[in-house]
């Protein structure tokens, strides 16, 4: 078993201290993966940009030609959370292009599975706007682009915040299976269990909306009564991870109690379903936890797991949610 880190320097050329999405995360990132055991057996890339005639079939003219304006004449703010740095267009194509390069390593059986080190993050980003610290769609334009080789793609997204993105750019395709486990009500207010899809979409959106204080327990429940057989069901070629670690009940943006073995458990769960996963960056703030999430996570993609002391006091409310998405999805998924 080989397991793929995609990483390059350049990610890190997108900053600005002093807010929560800085260059000091892939950093702790990095000075924690040092001291993993397991460290010798993974295979560290450099990534390579996304083509531009790809980035163009998800997102509009009006959004690249924005960041690509502000990329060439220095720092700016699109909004009051998201900013562009110079050379963010360069920036953010390569972090898109190192989700790519790994799914397609993946699926060419040159590598077992694999984790994108990817900055900045991707799954707010809609079709026509950058937000939520995100400039391009690194999940979504890498499905897209498996999707146009004839494969199916199951995109699981554990971040604290809904991937209002994801959802938006594949809500009418039933190619692409997007499923959500996110705190609600939080940023950024989409993600209700009724948003299932549109035409031939429909069924193919499947959003479990966690209440503050819903940890292990109710996450579990909602996935082996209902994302886990919905993902049997799709049968998918490859599975994307937008891995967000501020669902960590210490983050500081967060408010769900996952523990850090949860990302273990949850990474376990769908490689049971399709061994071809790919894990990309999203959120996860807090400089302590972070490392310890990302190394229970990376143990068990590379077969070398481990049993991280951690625990919290959670809630579960799962039953309402499970009883809604069973009305809601019941009549596209044998559940």
């Amino acid at each position: 078993m080989t397991t793929q880190l995609m990483y390059s320097p350049e990610f890190n050329k997108h900053n600005t201290p002093g807010h929560p999405e800085n260059a000091q995360r892939l950093t702790t990132l990095l000075q924690n993966l040092q001291t993993a055991s397991f460290y010798d057996t993974l295979k560290i890339m450099e990534p390579t940009p996304l083509p531009e005639t790809l980035l163009t079939e998800i997102h509009g003219g009006g959004m690249i030609e924005q960041i690509k304006n502000i990329s060439n004449t220095g720092d700016s703010w699109i909004d009051l959370d998201t900013y562009v740095c110079k050379d963010d267009y360069h920036t953010a194509r390569l972090a898109a292009g190192s989700v790519l390069d790994i799914c397609t390593n993946v699926l060419n059986d040159n590598v077992t599975n694999g984790f994108a080190l990817t900055r900045p993050p991707g799954h707010h980003a809609t079709a026509h706007r950058s937000m939520g610290f995100c400039l391009f769609n690194n999940a979504a334009l890498a499905a897209h682009a498996l999707t146009k080789k004839g494969k199916k793609v199951l995109i699981i997204d554990p971040d604290v915040h809904h991937g209002n993105g994801v959802q938006q750019i594949f809500f009418n395709r039933n190619d692409v299976l997007y499923q959500s486990l996110h705190l609600s009500p939080h940023y950024p207010g989409t993600g209700d269990i009724q948003e299932i899809g549109i035409g031939q979409g429909e069924g193919y959106t499947n959003n479990a909306p966690l209440s503050h204080g819903n940890g292990n327990t109710a996450a579990t429940r909602i996935l082996q009564t209902i994302f886990l057989p919905i993902a049997h069901q799709f049968h998918p070629d490859l599975i994307i991870m937008c891995t967000g670690y501020d669902s960590h009940h210490a983050d500081p943006l967060g408010g769900l109690q996952f523990t850090t073995q949860f990302y273990a458990d949850i990474t376990k769960m769908y490689q049971e379903i399709q061994p071809k996963l790919v894990c990309t960056l999203e959120g996860g703030y807090n400089l302590t936890w972070i490392g310890p999430c990302f190394l229970a996570q990376l143990g068990q993609l590379s077969n070398h797991p481990s049993t991280i002391q951690d625990t919290t006091h959670e809630i579960d409310t799962a039953d309402a949610v499970i009883a809604q998405l069973q009305k809601e999805l019941g009549d596209y998924w044998d559940l």
